[in-house]
């Protein structure tokens, strides 16, 4: 989809670490699609709330983690989407961006590009291991047993590439991610127009979520309409045996192929995704001086749902 555009304590020591990781090998390793691993992964998705690329960057090009993070903290978002795609040094800023995100309480998803959204259709590959997505698996599995708040990680425009994602590439790719971590839930971007049925059989097990960008596509395609969102949501879910978490993808940036959205939209496909779906992400994250009136309906709706929140959690057990 890119366009122009809780806590666990790792010890210091290496071998410590080592050790732990083999614990964690060996159990996923008994049965990474247990009922129990299934309920943690879903349990790791609850209540998302927060934004998606467009980080902000210093002026050799690097993102700007600590801004990042701060920015996230100040509009109460609980969770970052970070889309590596739009400099060669993505991989090693989000490694950065992490621990840092963890001692805030932000729990982190990471989004890599499919083929279809690599050269030679546009300018970057995912970096560094471009479209080796068995390789991707294994080694955002092996940093999510380091950095536990990492709890999701997505392909972009998924079925735009089925030639790569069949069946049998993704049971094995996301089986290496599982055996290594069975708490990292594997959360695809999918277009409402590509749920088939029978997309949804061959896949529902082998997904814990569908990242849904909405572009009122049960009528006629555009970013300033949100009637069909709820009906959208429940067809997606259906296809999906009725259980999958949704979570909405919500465009506050441009497409490049549709109108702008405005901030009147933001707020109502924000607020119609909050009752219907299971989270919601803003695609892109938006900045004050650039934005300020989006910015502001996302900043206070997120305050809004973080309050909320709250509330449960501080209820009677």
């Amino acid at each position: 989809m890119p366009l122009i555009s809780p806590h666990l304590s790792i010890p210091r020591s290496s071998l410590c670490f080592a050790l732990l990781a083999g614990l964690l090998v060996g159990c996923a390793s008994n049965n990474p699609d247990s009922p129990s691993n299934r309920i943690v992964r879903s349990k790791n998705l609850s209540g998302v709330f927060g934004t998606y690329d467009a980080e902000p960057r210093k002026a050799d090009g690097r993102v700007d983690v600590d801004r990042l993070v701060n920015e996230l903290v100040t509009i109460k978002a609980n969770t970052y989407n970070f889309l590596v795609w739009r400099a060669t040094n993505d991989w090693d800023d989000f490694k950065l961006f992490l621990p840092k995100a963890r001692k805030k309480h932000i729990k982190v998803w990471v989004t890599i590009v499919p083929p279809s959204e690599s050269p030679p259709h546009t300018r970057n590959y995912s970096e560094p291991f471009r479209l080796d997505y068995q390789r991707w698996a294994t080694e955002i599995a092996t940093l999510s047993l380091k950095e536990p708040n990492l709890v999701a990680w997505s392909l972009d425009d998924f079925s735009y590439s089925s030639e790569t994602f069949t069946l049998e590439y993704i049971t094995q790719m996301v089986g290496r991610a599982r055996a290594i971590n069975p708490h990292l839930a594997f959360v695809p971007c999918l277009y409402y127009g590509h749920v088939t049925i029978k997309l949804g059989e061959q896949y529902r097990s082998l997904v814990d979520g569908i990242l849904f960008p909405y572009r009122h596509e049960a009528g006629k395609r555009n970013l300033s309409e949100w009637d069909t969102l709820p009906v959208e949501i429940a067809r997606i879910k259906e296809r999906f045996g009725g259980a999958l978490p949704v979570f909405v993808d919500v465009y506050a940036t441009k497409h490049s192929q549709l109108n702008d959205a405005s901030p009147e939209y933001v707020e109502q496909v924000m607020s119609l995704a909050r009752q219907h779906s299971d989270g919601v992400l803003i695609y892109c994250h938006q900045y004050e001086a650039t934005s300020p009136e989006k910015y502001r309906v996302i900043k206070r709706l997120f305050a809004d749902w973080s309050t909320e929140s709250a509330g449960i959690q501080k209820r009677p057990q």
